[in-house]
């Protein structure tokens, strides 16, 4: 096989800096599956890769992107042939193991997820690991009995592409969506996803007592910090919080008031490390269920040249949704 295109990110100075190299497959970790991507996208911890805004890469050099999208182009596991549509996210991709940014994705097979009947590639890339933890954070507030005749649920970091695609999801399955937004300018567009209330972050009272007014019966956040704490101490009784992000910092400032007194609950999304029997029950629901056919509102396809452009721009808070790269990968 000839050469191809690989957006990889290597060490220098002590810094991440991430480029664009040509390769081979003997250049790529080792893998039972040879995956011709279509598609990739950008998530924050791709940007905080590539940019060294955080130290996420455990291994360099390392080509990044923690999803990709595509067909099998070879496979040593009887569980997937030439030409099967597949998509990977998570695990150590694009950390730890070459990832999705590259024309051609070389993985353990024990990652890969047949793309569900109902997803195309671009589908399964305006999701990713954004759709990916916003259902997994829907399924387990579920497990922990939330339900919508329950109460509002709210969702911090709104326009951010975990959030846009959570909002979509509750809303289908009935829920009364409340978005907690600091941009102004995108409540049409939150209300377009089926947010039924907007609440301004610029207007928002967050209160000093160990517990505030009880508003929500359960919570997505992205932001963490000041925020994460506040929804702690505005939790209805038996309300369920859960956490997948900190935009807004990793210190959780709170007392054990709202969690002994209200029976709140905290839960941690790790989507990276779900095991596989999960990671495709819900796979198949965003493909069923928690699929949005106003997908296409919170994705705009970025092409593969223009990758590097994205991650200042997501990092300072500029856009919204999602971005899904497009590779085309020769065949």
């Amino acid at each position: 096989m000839k050469t191809f295109s690989a957006y990889r990110i290597f060490e220098q100075d002590g810094k991440s800096q991430g480029r664009f190299v040509e390769l081979t497959l003997d250049d790529l970790d080792p893998g039972e599956v040879v995956i011709q991507a279509h598609y990739s996208g950008v998530n924050y911890k791709d940007a905080l890769a590539a940019t060294g805004a955080g130290k996420v890469i455990r291994r360099f050099p390392c080509v990044g992107g923690i999803d990709v999208s595509g067909v099998v182009k070879d496979s040593s596991d009887a569980r997937f042939k030439i030409g099967d549509e597949v998509l990977v996210t998570g695990y150590d991709m694009g950390v730890a193991h070459d990832g999705g940014y590259a024309e051609y994705v070389r993985v353990p097979a024990g990652w890969v997820v047949p793309l569900p009947q109902g997803l195309t590639l671009f589908d399964a890339m305006a999701l990713g690991t954004a759709g990916f933890t916003a259902a997994l954070s829907i399924h387990r507030l579920e497990q922990n009995e939330l339900r919508p005749g329950n109460g509002k649920v709210i969702v911090t970091g709104a326009t951010g592409g975990v959030s846009s695609l959570a909002i979509q999801m509750l809303a289908k399955l009935g829920y009364h969506v409340v978005a907690l937004t600091g941009k102004d300018a995108e409540h049409e567009y939150l209300k377009s996803l089926g947010a039924a209330e907007i609440l301004s972050r610029k207007d928002l009272a967050m209160g000093t007592r160990p517990m505030e007014k009880a508003l929500w019966a359960g919570a997505l956040d992205s932001v963490g910090g000041e925020t994460l704490a506040w929804l702690t101490r505005t939790m209805q009784q038996n309300g369920v919080i859960a956490s997948f992000g900190n935009a807004g910092g990793i210190e959780l400032h709170t007392t054990v008031l709202p969690f002994i007194l209200r029976g709140v609950r905290l839960i941690g999304i790790d989507s990276a490390a779900t095991a596989m029997p999960v990671r495709s029950h819900m796979w198949q629901r965003l493909a069923t269920d928690l699929h949005s056919p106003m997908l296409a509102q919170v994705a705009h396809t970025v092409p593969f040249a223009e990758l590097p452009q994205v991650f200042p721009l997501l990092m300072q808070g500029k856009l919204r949704g999602r971005s899904v790269v497009e590779i085309k990968a020769p065949s």
